[in-house]
């Protein structure tokens, strides 16, 4: 007797097991979301808020040198005297000092300016666009640097500048990138 002659009906003998086999306890009440996760019991993927799950990813490629942006302090805000009705930070955690902080005028074209603290120096960036252009993410400028904010949930809060989960990528012109995972607020 030919082996594909025995491979084919146990083939199709396991295939129609496996689709009269009833879900596991664990399964029957759980509903996958778009990104892979579980919705609670009683509500669908529909219903069920998107899982916010941003990494910091260490720095890669480059001349293996890690991309370290550091919170800037009072005095560093101060010195930097930036101009602009209203200001978007980028901060690891909700009450920690921003890593990037920058200011833009409403309704405007012209560029929001910004600071980021490189190791021990301040940088100034800026980025196309005034104030609206900044408050839904933006992408920021500076020597030798680019830094990417992208929102990635909602605001965590009500009020009027609430903070919302995001992901801050730089790219240095060595061709290292980074991705700082945080929160991104904007407002008075």
């Amino acid at each position: 007797m030919n082996m594909r002659n025995l491979f084919l009906p146990a083939t199709a003998l396991a295939l129609a097991l496996a689709a009269c086999s009833q879900p596991a306890e664990s399964d029957k009440n759980a509903t996958a979301s778009y990104d892979g996760e579980v919705a609670p019991d009683g509500k669908t993927a529909e219903t069920a808020p998107p899982a916010i799950k941003p990494t910091d990813v260490p720095t890669r490629g480059g001349d293996g040198s890690p991309i370290e942006l550091a919170a800037l302090t009072e005095a560093d805000v101060g010195g930097a005297k930036l101009k602009g009705e209203l200001a978007c930070s980028f901060a690891a955690e909700e009450g920690a000092e921003p890593i990037l902080l920058a200011q833009g005028d409403v309704a405007s074209q012209e560029p929001s300016r910004g600071i980021v603290k490189v190791g021990d120096t301040i940088e100034t960036i800026s980025a196309n666009g005034g104030f609206d252009a900044m408050a839904k993410g933006t992408k920021f400028f500076g020597k030798g640097l680019e830094l990417r904010v992208a929102l990635v949930g909602p605001a965590a809060g009500g009020g009027e500048s609430p903070p919302r989960p995001a992901t801050l990528t730089a790219d240095r012109a060595d061709g290292a990138q980074r991705v700082f995972a945080g929160l991104w607020q904007c407002g008075p």
